[in-house]
């Protein structure tokens, strides 16, 4: 098939479309089912277990292994961006960590305690299968959008991730809450987390059919017979030693990514651990109330941040981003100070209804406000390659940060309280963004 034009309705959508497909990774799996799941787990273990060598506090544990899995795509992704810069061969690359990540998560079926090592693998690869396809979807944001059309694709795409991943996350909390409709039998518990295992099940299928609309219209790049050298492969690093130097001529992107990078790793954190902080901290009546609650809470950030983005979008374009950025990290510091007093169900509710009003926002303008910043160039995947390293870096600090003070204090409420810090100098480095007639 041949290449669409670039700024093209079917190119964009079916880019956009990309996030239909992958959003239910990051809803089920980091934000809503899984960490249910994981908690479920130790309900007799009292949070702690004996791994690595150590007792570990189980949410610190999984942020550590968050930590390894980002510090893991933060040193891969150069490598691999330099190659397929050289072969142009970007999204053969993608579909290779997404079919990594969809596999990865249909592994997770067979997590258990006993086996622990296994599960925590299939989590693992899962993230960096997630988080290595969005290296190369991103990149080809400056590809085939203008940067008129590039704020509202990129709140398209995170509006389209947010309603697809809510739709499965239903279906999958039906099957939850009913398992019986499903022909799933066992006492209450056992037939609530095998529910769950065949809700990874689920979002592997999913991500891998919806993809291949993506794939269907992305431009493939620019073969190349040559052989792939350790020059080449090393490729990446240089470009990124390159796009290092070229920040220090272009001021405005350089003291928007320091920003970027600071606050980012916040964003990220909080979004990982929301799930696990409302599970161990709110004082639920009962274990159903537990899981409906939690996922009653997520589905409210979903379907509150697909109109977090529409809104964004249309601020960012009458008042500029960098200054809609800076109210949006002001609103995170404040929320994020208010979560340390968080102690009932309906105090979680109407937080959650408050972080999907940013989250969706935040994330999308924050892509689209790096791609404006970007100079005239054709070499997209190594600048977007940086960006995704300095926010996988970000986020390694992020959780470490928390995990340390979790397995510390036994409580994520100082580590929350902490992370409002990060926020609140993000919003300082952003005032010192110049701004311009994009951004």
């Amino acid at each position: 098939m041949a290449d669409l034009e670039k700024g093209s309705k079917k190119l964009l959508n079916a880019w956009a479309f990309y996030d239909w497909a992958n959003s239910v990774y990051p809803l089920t799996i980091s934000s809503a089912i899984f960490p249910i799941f994981y908690e479920k787990l130790f309900l007799n273990r009292d949070h702690y277990i004996q791994v690595f060598g150590t007792s570990l506090k189980n949410s610190a544990l999984i942020s550590f292994v968050t930590a390894a899995a980002f510090l893991a795509v933060a040193f891969f992704s150069p490598l691999l961006s330099g190659i397929a810069d050289y072969v142009g061969n970007k999204k053969n690359f993608m579909r290779f960590f997404c079919y990594l990540g969809a596999t990865s998560c249909m592994g997770l079926y067979f997590f258990n305690l006993e086996n622990i090592y296994v599960g925590l693998l299939f989590y693992f690869l899962g993230l960096i299968g997630f988080w290595g396809s969005l290296v190369f979807y991103n990149s080809y944001l400056p590809d085939i959008a203008f940067p008129e059309q590039q704020d509202k694709i990129s709140a398209k795409g995170y509006s389209l991730g947010y309603i697809g991943s809510v739709i499965l996350l239903i279906f999958n909390l039906a099957m939850v809450m009913k398992p019986t409709l499903f022909g799933i039998t066992g006492e209450p518990l056992e037939a609530a987390l095998k529910a769950m295992r065949y809700s990874f099940i689920s979002v592997g299928v999913w991500w891998i059919i919806f993809s291949q609309y993506t794939y269907l219209y992305l431009p493939k790049g620019n073969k190349s017979s040559e052989k792939v050298t350790r020059a080449i492969i090393f490729n990446g690093f240089r470009e990124l030693r390159k796009v290092w130097g070229l920040l220090k001529e272009n001021i405005p992107l350089k003291r928007y990514l320091s920003s970027f990078f600071v606050y980012s790793m916040a964003v990220q954190t909080v979004m990982l651990i929301a799930t696990y902080f409302g599970s161990q901290e709110i004082k639920w009546e009962s274990a159903e109330q537990s899981t409906t609650g939690l996922i009653i809470c997520i589905l409210v950030i979903q379907l509150v941040a697909v109109l977090g983005a529409v809104i964004t979008s249309r601020a960012s374009a009458k008042f500029g981003n960098i200054a809609v950025l800076i109210v949006i990290n002001a609103f995170w510091f404040l929320l994020c100070i208010g979560a340390y007093f968080l102690t009932t169900p309906m105090h979680f509710y109407v937080m959650a209804g408050l972080v999907g009003l940013v989250m969706g926002g935040i994330q999308a303008l924050s892509r689209s406000t790096y791609s404006k910043l970007l100079p005239e160039t054709e070499d997209t995947a190594s600048f977007f390659s940086f960006y995704d390293v300095a926010e996988k870096i970000g986020i390694v600090i992020g959780m470490m940060v928390y995990g340390i003070i979790d397995q510390i204090t036994g409580s994520p409420r100082f580590a929350i309280v902490f992370l409002a810090l990060f926020f609140l100098v993000g919003l300082l480095l952003l005032r010192r963004v110049p701004r311009n007639k994009l951004a």
